[in-house]
């Protein structure tokens, strides 16, 4: 067996687990009515079907002051039993486990949802949510301990195998464990004992409630990462004196806070496996078995964690959302068919921060399972000739699951390679793991039976002489010609042509102004390659910061960590409205959004523009009414993101 160590069966509790993969606990918004939902089911279940040895649910709420979230499932309520039944019945046939990771956010809920007092063990505002807590009473943390208790009970009833109790990043008892955020003087805070007096309340009354013979277990916080929190030292002595209680049966490990969110959901720029010293660390000290989850992507590395003794049990999240069946894979030793997870965060994390339903960037099907999972893709009752133009990434998924469907497809596109603005966006300064997604999807072109034609400029005439049945135009969009005034003059680029080589950066000079309308890494990775190079790089954007796109992907701290290191300089809140000068002495002109006073800067060697796209569709007009089925997708319908040419991609592939 390629991998002995993943797919050896672990027994604790009163569970055994086929393999030591566990799929993490993470938000989907996918509760209807604060109730477990069918579309809840399909999505775990496919997981299920991938060969995931466990499952963990997204946090669950035990009491009605713990609403961080709109979309929460309330544990606490009895009528999310005969929900809880279905979505357990309907993943055991898999033989796989599944816990419930119930949860109290304290101080970090947003009393707006539920309209009442945020509860915390002190009335200390939550960095992020910055709302002043209600300092909870003795006879609070008694009430939450109960409402622990019975919401395990309707867990047990419900099916499940076990239960997490959250006591990490994002909880109410981390709360109470860190000093950071507990200064209470009675027999709740100050020192250790007392601050682990609440955590072991809510450990004790679960085990009351759910008996000796249930699967119980926590998942702690190994490392705030940050002055004046707890330390992984600390973390070592609390985790040995919840082992010692005698109480749980296993350990899963997150890391950080709300202060540090950048590190809970690390990103593309955070390095694989970063949280793997932090597991070894607890697997040193603890002898029940221990999680490690934070960036392990590949069966490759969750071996090597595991046969080097430093965690029993692999949690993978992000990797398994991209593709559920990476266990399964992994076991056959198809390790080409795998999609790896880039760490985007785009569709995931970015969509749970604006209230969005989970998804994937490069799996469309999250969340719809039930009418797009494996296996629900049927062939074409008529097979059709069908034209791709461009071979982007919403391109290729178009081609592929045409090909899937069995039609006779050909893919053209007029550079060398597959990979369309991809090949541009991965020459950015730490977004070379971008690149990934055409490895990942290449190898499935080829297997759909796709016909690949590269280095081939497409024109009307050789569409029409083709007669397809079917042509789906992917290709794309440009940089805006002319976006301000001036804009055509000597000196003057776009971030295209510096990342893709055609300009030599000797021709740009040293002092470099870069005009970001983007927001996004379109813009900061450019400056970051350049001031990487030597160049002297000022960024002026209309939006409150430079990286204003950045926020809901957990990359905007690094981001202008990594430029400010490097000596960036940034102007916001400007609206460039003209932009001059000699070549060698460029200048911005602009007025600031809120005093509307105008301002100029300058001079510079050049300027380069991220100040947007514009889309590249003349070959969808020069065919339209001229082909029996015509399609657009991507960004030659509307500039846009990457998973919009996929999903666009996608679903035109299984529908025609």
């Amino acid at each position: 067996m390629m991998f002995p160590n993943l797919f050896s069966p672990l027994k604790f509790g009163t569970v055994e687990l086929k393999n030591r993969i566990s799929f993490q606990p993470h938000l989907t918004n996918f509760a209807v009515d604060c109730l477990p939902s069918e579309r809840h089911m399909y999505y775990w279940g496919e997981r299920a079907k991938g060969g995931a040895g466990l499952i963990i649910t997204e946090e669950m709420s035990v009491h009605p002051t713990d609403r961080a979230y709109e979309k929460l499932i309330d544990v606490y309520h009895p009528e999310v039993i005969p929900g809880f039944k279905k979505i357990t019945d309907y993943i055991h046939q898999f033989d796989t486990r599944i816990f419930a990771q119930i949860n109290h956010n304290g101080q970090q809920c947003d009393g707006a949802i539920s309209r009442l007092p945020v509860w915390a063990p002190s009335p200390m505002p939550d960095v992020l949510f910055r709302e002043t807590p209600k300092e909870m009473e003795p006879e609070d943390i008694d009430e939450v301990a109960r409402y622990f208790a019975r919401s395990a009970v309707h867990v047990r009833e419900g099916g499940f195998d076990g239960i997490e109790l959250q006591f990490g990043h994002s909880s109410l008892a981390r709360q109470f464990l860190s000093p950071l955020t507990n200064f209470r003087q009675d027999e709740y805070g100050g020192s250790l004992e007392n601050r682990m007096r609440a955590p072991l309340m809510f450990i004790s009354a679960v085990r009351k409630a759910v008996g000796r013979d249930f699967t119980l277990g926590i998942r702690l916080c190994a490392d705030e990462m940050i002055p004046g929190g707890l330390t992984l030292t600390d973390v070592q002595e609390i985790g040995a004196i919840f082992e010692a209680s005698g109480l749980i049966d296993f350990m899963d490990l997150s890391i950080a806070t709300f202060y540090n969110l950048y590190l809970v959901e690390g990103s593309m720029h955070t390095p694989l496996g970063y949280t793997i010293p932090l597991a070894a660390g607890m697997r040193e000290r603890i002898k029940l078995p221990v999680f490690c989850t934070g960036r392990i992507n590949d069966p490759v590395l969750a071996e090597k964690v595991l046969a080097a003794g430093q965690a029993d049990i692999i949690g993978m999240c992000r990797a398994l959302i991209c593709d559920p069946f990476l266990p399964k894979k992994a076991f056959a030793g198809q390790l080409e068919q795998i999609r790896y997870c880039i760490a985007c965060n785009q569709g995931c994390i970015g969509r749970m921060g604006v209230n969005k339903l989970l998804g994937c960037v490069q799996n469309p099907a999250v969340g719809l399972e039930k009418e797009w999972g494996e296996g629900k893709l049927a062939k074409a009752a008529v097979k059709k000739k069908v034209m791709v133009v461009g071979g982007g990434p919403g391109g290729m998924w178009a081609a592929k699951m045409a090909g899937r469907r069995g039609h006779g497809v050909t893919l053209y596109d007029r550079k060398e390679t597959l990979g369309g603005q991809i090949l541009t966006a991965m020459k950015g300064a730490g977004r070379e793991e971008f690149g990934v997604i055409i490895r990942n999807e290449k190898g499935q072109v080829d297997q759909a039976g796709v016909q690949v034609q590269l280095k081939v400029e497409v024109t009307a005439e050789q569409v029409l002489a083709a007669t397809p049945d079917v042509v789906i135009i992917a290709t794309g969009s440009v940089p805006k010609d002319h976006p301000v005034s001036g804009a055509d003059g000597p000196s003057i680029y776009n971030v295209w042509q510096v990342l893709d080589g055609h300009v030599e950066l000797g021709e740009l000079g040293e002092r470099v102004c870069l005009i970001d309308y983007d927001g996004h890494h379109r813009a900061t990775a450019t400056a970051e390659f350049l001031a990487i190079r030597g160049k002297t790089v000022h960024m002026i954007t209309p939006s409150l910061f430079v990286g204003a796109e950045l926020g809901p992907a957990q990359d905007l701290y690094l981001t202008r960590q990594r430029l400010l290191q490097k000596g960036v300089a940034f102007t916001p809140d400007i609206a460039v409205m003209e932009v001059g000068g000699e070549a060698g002495a460029k200048v911005v002109k602009g007025f600031n959004v809120y005093s509307n006073l105008w301002q100029e800067w300058g001079p510079f060697d050049s300027l380069l523009l991220a100040m947007g796209q514009q889309v590249n569709d003349s070959l969808y007009k020069a065919l339209k009414g001229k082909v029996k089925e015509l399609y657009r997708i991507g960004d030659s319908v509307a500039p846009r993101k990457v998973d919009m040419a996929i999903w666009e991609g996608h679903r035109i592939g299984r529908e025609i």
